[in-house]
Parts: structure tokens; sequence; C-alpha cells
């Protein structure tokens, strides 16, 4: 099995200590929860109705005509490589594993590289998969690099963005652009709306594409409560504008007591810190012992801490002060 940010059991069983005594900075997922609408009755009891205002506020958020709605983008990344045959894939990584699990696991050669590519390497690669920011290292690449990319592919390739931390700061999306012809951008409402549980995501590409990846995923992919929050949810500008700004400002926060502990973060986005670093798994192990969860990362060695919820900085701060007197 991958490993992946939240995996709370596992920290129960390795330090016995019960899941509710647990800080969890471990996902990036916002600590400030997109507030639930009532959910109507009926919703439960019927099939989802596929041709509700989702589709449409979808296009408005994202300034994209050309939009599917998706179980979470973690669909999309296990659909779409079923819609190629044999390619060259290359990853640019450190990375959210599951895209280049996904290409593997359906028989595609996969590639994963660390550093960025000159467009002129990229001619005999079928796909490019980016994240955008980068997680873990929150490493933005720029329109124009990627639009180069892009265009740089073999005849028929496909480059895909995954921007599920980039709702924070939309003014750095390709969102526009991407039914341009190769141009796959996933999207999700779990991280800067809180809505993970949710499992709603957001692909963007051209008509054809999605048509193909309709088909794939078949009918009712999203509940219909699922669809009635993220509508409400991706609809809410107000309640955007206020959590772009609260998160900015948290995260400076975060960073600043990072920084007081000795701790210079080597990237961040508005909805984590990323920490690259030899004592990066002491670090982990130390919070741990703190009852704070945090992802760590072997390869390179690093650590990655969200956004504690208001009620929680003291014991953030608290084990950071530990750390430092050791």
């Amino acid at each position: 099995m991958l490993e992946h940010g939240g995996n709370l059991q596992q920290a129960c069983i390795d330090y016995d200590r019960p899941l509710e005594a647990w800080l969890d900075l471990s996902t990036g997922i916002s600590p400030y929860v997109y507030p639930i609408p009532s959910i109507n009755p009926a919703l439960w009891h019927r099939l989802p109705i596929e041709n509700d205002a989702l589709l449409d506020t979808a296009r408005h958020y994202y300034q994209q005509e050309h939009v599917l709605a998706v179980a979470g983008s973690q669909a999309a990344i296990q659909a779409l490589p079923h819609l190629r045959p044999s390619s060259r894939v290359l990853v640019l990584t450190p990375a959210y594993a599951e895209h280049a699990h996904a290409w593997r696991q359906h028989g595609h050669t996969v590639t994963e590289r660390d550093t960025l590519p000159d467009a002129r390497e990229l001619h005999d690669i079928d796909v490019l998969v980016v994240c955008n920011p980068n997680n873990p290292t929150g490493r933005l690449c720029s329109p124009a690099q990627l639009h180069a990319w892009r265009q740089a592919l073999a005849p028929g390739g496909w480059l895909i963005v995954d921007e599920a931390f980039m709702d924070a700061t939309p003014e750095h999306s390709i969102s526009a652009q991407a039914a341009e012809p190769g141009m796959i951008l996933l999207r999700s409402l779990g991280k800067f709306f809180g809505l993970a549980g949710a499992r709603v995501g957001v692909v963007l590409a051209a008509p054809e594409l999605l048509d193909q990846l309709r088909e794939w995923l078949g009918p009712w992919t999203l509940t219909g409560p699922a669809r009635q929050i993220a509508t409400a949810a991706m609809a809410d500008a107000d309640w955007q504008r206020v959590q772009r700004s609260r998160l900015q400002q948290d995260m400076q926060k975060l960073n600043a007591i990072l920084q007081a502990a000795g701790i210079a973060p080597t990237g961040s986005t508005a909805l984590f810190s990323y920490w690259q670093d030899p004592r990066a798994a002491e670090l982990h192990a130390h919070l741990a012992q703190h009852s704070i969860w945090t992802r760590r990362f072997s390869q390179p060695s690093a650590i990655r801490l969200g956004l504690p919820p208001p009620e929680s900085w003291d014991i953030l701060k608290q084990a950071l002060h530990a750390w430092v007197d050791k």
C-alpha cells in the first residue's frame, strides 16, 4: 500500500494512543471546513440528478466551459491510464505517489524525476504529470512553463496538472486554458474547502477527452448530497475570500513558529509547510511523542506540516519549544 497523510490509525498503533488524542497535521486539509448546508432529505432517497446546478457552478468557479465532476481527483488519477495505449510517462517528483502508481499499474513505462526538465527533453514523452503547486514541496511552475512543456511532448501527448492545492492562489491556475489539446487539469474540493470526506473532484480538459472519461467512470459518480454541498461551496465567493485571507495569515504564523524553532521551511503553500532536512524523521518522531501527527518522507528526508485548527496552536508551539530545548 502507498503511504499517505491522514493515516492516523497507524499512529494509534505505533504510539499506543487513541484516535481522539491526536492533532492531525499530516494531510494539508484546511482546518476551516465549509459550513455544510441543510441537506434536502430527498437526496438520500433518489439517484443523483446529474443535470443540477453543479456543473454550471463549476464552470463559473474554474472559468472553464468543459468540466467533469468525479468522485475526488483520485478517481480521475486511476482512470486516465486506461484511456491511452502503452505510453512513456514522466512524473515530476517528489509528488503525490498515486500518480506514478496508477500509470505503472496499467502497464505504462513510468520515469520519476526530481528536477525540472528542459522542453527539449520531452519529445519522446507521451504523458507528463505535474503537481502544481507541488505536493509536498510547494514548488510552483508558471503557466508559461507548463505550456512550453505541453507543446514539447510527443504528438498526441498529455500534460496532466494536478492543482489540488491551487484554490488559495487561483491567480496561478491554468484552468481557463485547460481545454487546449493535450491539457488535463485535476482539481479537488477536499483541501481548500476542507471537504475531503465529500470526495468531490473536477476534471478540466477538451470535451472529447472528458467524454471518454465520463464513459469509463459511468453514471452517478457523485452522491446527491455531495453534489449539493459542492455546488454551495463553489458558489460562495464571500466565504472563499475569507478562507484565502485566513489561510495565508495562518501559514505566515506557522512558518514563523517553525523558524523560531530552528526549522527553516524549504517550501510551502497556503495549506502546508515543507522542511527537507536530514533531521526530518527526528522531528516527526518528536512531534508524534506530543500527539501531533505529520507527514514524513524518506526520499528525500523531509516533513510536511498542515495548519492546526485555531484552538490547537498552543499544542504545536509547546511541542516545538520542547524540540528547541532537546
